[in-house]
């Protein structure tokens, strides 16, 4: 099975997946691989969002069941939590709709909502909403991508591997930076 084959009958299942957990650098290459025609648009956000959607719904659940005193035994998600906590008491609805797009918080933010008591179906209402946002924002950011790469490069399919790759790489290199920095604050 050649590549092409692979993504067109797995790669919805990888974008489930994926965005269950994190998934922003999944959703750019699934927005890439969309305009290359791999993917269908309307798919990858529906996965994207199913995904997203249940990992943070679940999140919610288990901070709603543990609270905040089991942050208290867990000190590198207490300072995780930090921002989250401050963010999340001065602007709770835009919090819930919006903590998909701020790096850093997006994986402890629904467990510090659920820890705070708030109305499990206002999440579940808003985290919809958040869900189908960001899956539309950031597949539609890598579509765009891939148009400007085309613009670019004129013959995209040539180097389709290696824009894939380069977009892997990015994410990863966010990734270590934000882990880094991280590290360096907490020093």
């Amino acid at each position: 099975m050649g590549i092409e084959a692979f993504i067109i009958h797995y790669g919805y299942i990888v974008i489930l997946i994926g965005t269950f957990f994190e998934g922003e650098t999944i959703l750019v290459l699934a927005g890439f691989l969309v305009h290359l025609g791999y993917l269908t648009f309307s798919l990858v956000v529906l996965f994207a969002f199913a995904g997203a959607f249940a990992g943070d719904q679940l999140i919610f659940f288990i901070g709603r069941k543990k609270g905040m005193a089991y942050l208290d035994d867990h000190q590198f998600l207490k300072a995780k939590s930090s921002r989250a906590v401050k963010l999340l008491h001065r602007h709770k609805t835009v919090i819930i709709i919006a903590f998909r797009f701020i790096y850093g918080i997006r994986t402890i933010t629904p467990f510090i909502i659920g820890a705070s008591g708030i109305s499990r179906w206002r999440f579940l209402l808003f985290n919809f909403l958040g869900g189908l946002i960001w899956a539309l924002a950031i597949t539609t950011l890598g579509y765009v991508f891939g148009h400007a790469a085309e613009l670019l490069l004129h013959d995209i399919k040539k180097d389709e591997f290696i824009i894939m790759g380069a977009i892997m790489i990015a994410g990863l290199v966010i990734w270590m930076v934000h882990f880094i920095v991280g590290k360096r604050g907490k020093s």
